[in-house]
């Protein structure tokens, strides 16, 4: 049987985050605790404000704790120096945000490439094909050469989850992924990312608004005043 830590993708003990400065200061991330396995859908909930998005920050190793620690794949990141926190992220997390985030004046298909070329570890042309099955198991197989700007609102964030699945990571961390989509396109982005996340054995942490979204998770973990109740 396998040990269970080695289905574990990402974990983090009392993680505190205090943001603004003297009067200002708020404490943000008041002692979270969280493990998300591989092959899992999780989805955090909770009013604005609550800390989901910070704490998301901090899980993808944009941001770091002031106090807690995190493991990604087993690894100890929390504190870690900048140049290994970006050498992870390129490798074990992949992000979907609200917002697209494309360069507009590229392809689908060089917009999929992109975190395969600064990681670096493919040939050209086994990035070309991964990139087209990539784009082809979101549905947009025939629109891999069109710009961003030739591309719906809808297609543009199926590009960001092929994107978010290029370099094969352990965790994908989305942030309202499906938060400007139509009701149609929410559940198409939403059923494509869980769908290609289990069959590669990802770890999804979703943080969303939308219930229904919430309701199609394995897990929900709602948030108020920065921590899970």
């Amino acid at each position: 049987m396998a040990d269970s830590n080695d289905q574990l993708a990402l974990r983090c003990a009392n993680l505190h985050r205090y943001l603004g400065q003297d009067e200002g200061r708020v404490h943000v991330l008041k002692g979270v605790s969280f493990e998300a396995k591989k092959g899992q859908v999780y989805s955090i909930v909770g009013p604005s404000g609550c800390g989901k998005s910070t704490l998301l920050y901090l899980l993808g190793l944009l941001d770091k704790p002031d106090d807690g620690e995190i493991w990604i794949n087993g690894q100890l990141m929390s504190n870690s120096a900048d140049a290994d926190r970006t050498a992870a992220r390129g490798e074990h997390i992949g992000f979907v945000f609200q917002f697209h985030f494309l360069m507009l004046e590229f392809s689908a298909l060089e917009n999929v490439m992109m975190p395969m070329l600064k990681l670096g570890k493919l040939k050209p042309e086994e990035m070309t094909d991964r990139a087209h099955r990539l784009l082809t198991s979101v549905g947009l197989g025939e629109k891999t050469h069109r710009l961003g700007t030739q591309l719906s609102g809808g297609e543009q964030q199926r590009v960001a989850v092929a994107r978010a699945l290029a370099n094969q990571p352990a965790i994908i961390l989305a942030d309202e992924p499906t938060g400007n989509l139509d009701v149609k396109n929410s559940a198409m982005v939403f059923d494509l990312l869980t769908s290609l996340a289990k069959e590669n054995g990802q770890a999804v942490i979703l943080v969303t608004h939308n219930p229904d979204i919430a309701s199609r998770c394995d897990f929900t973990r709602p948030m108020r005043d920065g921590l899970f109740i």
